[in-house]
Parts: structure tokens; C-alpha cells; sequence
């Protein structure tokens, strides 16, 4: 099977995962996103990891998947909001357990937890309040979390065929020199009309609330891919993994994800309740 049709393959299991659970219900998206969580957490100390710099593994997976679980617990009315205050005690317990480990470089070790656990289970937890689109007030909806990564995809679609075909200007060569402002221009453009056509199928958001969606995921979700392209290019790595064949791994498929979330969620509780 050639590359193309693997990757193609990929992205039709890919979608049907996220789409049907998301249309199946929060738990459902819950659990996967939790398993997401971990495999992803899995993934960045993996690369991180080498004999000098060594994240405690398992502290890290544990604190990383309670901190994603109380927020998904909290999102879905499971707890109340001073249940979040656990989230506090168990990230120090990163800094604790460097003192039983003796290894050379304690606190690059707790930074890189720390990052791995901001960077990945934060905004996935952030993510299962998009089931309610004005935030812990407003009625159980999954077409948030489905127009979310709609326009997610297809600026990324928009962005790779508009700057194949005709991109010339590099966009942020130093980091990832098959960008161009053309590509970009283009997936802005799809992902601007996919929120119109969005504000007729889900009306919880009107159009302009919409469209100004679509511009902050075009922003962030592009920011987003060029963090975690920083990130390879800082370890000397292609791709962050291979779970998904034609892809890499979870934090090549999640990286607009992953930055794009905080944004959304806080523009989601200022501007859309």
C-alpha cells in the first residue's frame, strides 16, 4: 500500500473514532480522550528521554491522567468545582519524587513532566467542556466539539493543497520550511466558510461567534503545528512517533489540537455565554 493510501486510511479511522464517540456522548469521548492522554504522554517522554534528561515515567502517565480525569470529571458535573484544588498537590509530587531518583539533572526532569503534562493532558481536559458551549451553564451539545475539530481539519487540508499548488512564501522557514502564507491563506479561507456552514447545523453559536472561532483556530491551530515541528527539529526527530501509519504519532495528529484548545476554551467562557 503506498504512502498516500495509508495515510488516507488513517485519517478515515481517525475521523470515525473522534466524530462517533463525540456523537456517541461525553463519556464515551471521555474515555477516548483519556486513552489519547495517556498515549500521547507516553509519546513525549519517549523522545525526551535520553541519558542525561530521564522524566520520571510513571509519576508523570499517573499525575498527567488525574489531572486529566478531574477535569473531565468536573466538565461532565461528576464534581464540584473545589475538586479541581486536587490538581494542586498532585503536580508537586513531581518535585518530591526527583529527591528518591539520584540522577544528575533533577529539575530538567521536572520540567520536562511539567511540559508534558501542560502540553497534553491540560487542553484535552480543557477540551470535554466543549460539550457545553457557554461553560458549566449551558445544555449538553456535542456539535462544539465536532465543529471544533471541523475547522481544525479542514484548515489543515485547506493549508496542504492550496500551498502544494501554489504556495511560494515561506512561512516560518526555520521551523518548518513546507509552510507558505499561500497554504495558509487558503486553509484560513476553509475554515472560515466550514464555520458558516456550521452556524446553520449548530445553532449554540451564532455566526459571527462562528466565524471568530474559525479565525482564533486558524491562528492557534497553526501555532500549534509550529510548536510541535520546534519540538522535532530540537530533538532531531521526523515524526514524534509511529502509532498512526502515513502520520507519526498522536502529537503529529494533536498538534493544532493541543495549543489550539486553551484558546477556544477561553473564548468559549468570555465571549459565548
Amino acid at each position: 500500500m503506498n504512502n498516500l493510501a495509508t495515510r488516507s486510511l488513517t485519517a478515515v479511522f481517525f475521523v470515525i473514532a473522534m466524530v462517533g464517540s463525540a456523537l456517541l456522548g461525553q463519556t464515551v469521548f471521555s474515555v477516548l480522550l483519556f486513552i489519547i492522554t495517556l498515549l500521547s504522554l507516553n509519546e513525549f517522554i519517549s523522545i525526551v528521554t535520553t541519558e542525561t534528561n530521564k522524566p520520571a515515567y510513571w509519576p508523570t502517565m499517573i499525575v498527567g491522567g488525574i489531572l486529566y480525569s478531574i477535569f473531565a470529571s468536573h466538565a461532565m458535573g461528576l464534581i464540584a468545582a473545589d475538586g479541581l484544588l486536587f490538581i494542586i498537590p498532585f503536580v508537586f509530587l513531581l518535585f518530591i519524587t526527583e529527591l528518591w531518583r539520584n540522577n544528575s539533572n533533577p529539575f530538567t526532569n521536572i520540567a520536562l513532566s511539567l511540559i508534558a503534562i501542560t502540553y497534553i493532558a491540560l487542553p484535552l481536559g480543557l477540551m470535554m467542556y466543549f460539550f457545553d458551549p457557554v461553560i458549566l451553564s449551558g445544555p449538553f451539545h456535542y456539535g462544539i466539539v465536532l465543529g471544533f475539530l471541523a475547522i481544525l481539519w479542514l484548515n489543515d487540508t485547506g493549508a496542504y493543497f492550496v500551498g502544494s499548488l501554489i504556495g511560494r512564501h515561506k512561512l516560518f522557514e526555520r521551523i518548518s520550511p513546507g509552510k507558505t502564507w499561500e497554504g495558509s491563506a487558503g486553509g484560513a479561507l476553509f475554515a472560515i466558510l466550514t464555520s458558516w456552514g456550521l452556524s446553520f447545523i449548530f445553532q449554540q453559536l451564532d455566526v459571527l461567534q462562528w466565524m471568530m472561532l474559525a479565525v482564533l483556530i486558524v491562528i492557534t491551530g497553526t501555532l500549534g503545528d509550529l510548536v510541535e515541528s520546534m519540538l522535532k527539529r530540537s530533538l532531531g526527530i521526523k515524526d514524534s512517533g509511529n502509532i498512526l501509519p502515513g502520520h507519526g504519532g498522536l502529537l503529529d495528529r494533536f498538534d493544532a489540537v493541543l495549543l489550539s484548545t486553551p484558546f477556544v476554551f477561553v473564548y468559549l467562557v468570555l465571549f459565548c455565554r
